[in-house]
């Protein structure tokens, strides 16, 4: 199986990124996890859906040929970080590529709520009708990280934290479970 990662948070030691990278190396015998770069995309812009970038074009056709999608975002001002709604913009547009995939939500943060208002935006913005995600239901599967510098380690910046690393294996098999009662 095929999963592509879009996560929101840019910095180069982002706690977003471990967690994907975790998930990539953890889960590796159970799907291919590839992350996409949304960095350096430029801003959407409506006219220049005819003739997108050829950046655009990579991250819409690595989401079109993914079976699932996970969306890690970083929590800023309560909400999701500017470049993962510019990359989601993107993907909303043209072939809509997301329409119908099955979507994970999960989150990394050193504070105490572990993304949970950025979260509940993203829901919401992949629920709109230019997305169309098959979003995987809320109800213990909110991957909600908290108080990351005491769960990641310092030097290899893998997610280390057993009891959150046991969730966090939970929720990836219903995750996967999810994925093959959505898939078309």
């Amino acid at each position: 199986m095929n999963v592509v990662a879009l996560v929101g948070s840019l910095r180069k030691d982002s706690y977003n990124l471990k967690l994907a990278k975790t998930m990539q190396e953890r889960y590796a015998n159970r799907f291919t996890l590839r992350i996409a770069e949304i960095g350096g995309l430029p801003l959407y812009n409506p006219d220049d859906e005819s003739n997108a970038p050829e950046s655009v074009v990579l991250l819409k056709r690595m989401v079109k040929d993914a079976d699932a999608v996970i969306v890690i975002t970083a929590e800023y001002n309560w909400s999701i970080p500017g470049s993962l709604k510019n990359a989601l913009d993107w993907i909303s547009r043209g072939d809509r590529e997301l329409r119908g995939k099955p979507v994970m939500t999960a989150g990394v943060t050193p504070t105490a709520l572990g993304t949970v208002r950025a979260q509940l935006h993203l829901r919401e913005i992949l629920s709109s009708p230019g997305m169309w995600g098959r979003i995987m239901p809320p109800g213990g599967n909110e991957i909600l990280i908290n108080f990351a510098e005491q769960k990641f380690d310092a030097a290899t910046g893998r997610l280390t934290d057993e009891v959150t690393l046991e969730f966090l294996d939970g929720v990836i098999n219903r995750f996967l479970q999810f994925c093959a009662e959505v898939q078309p």
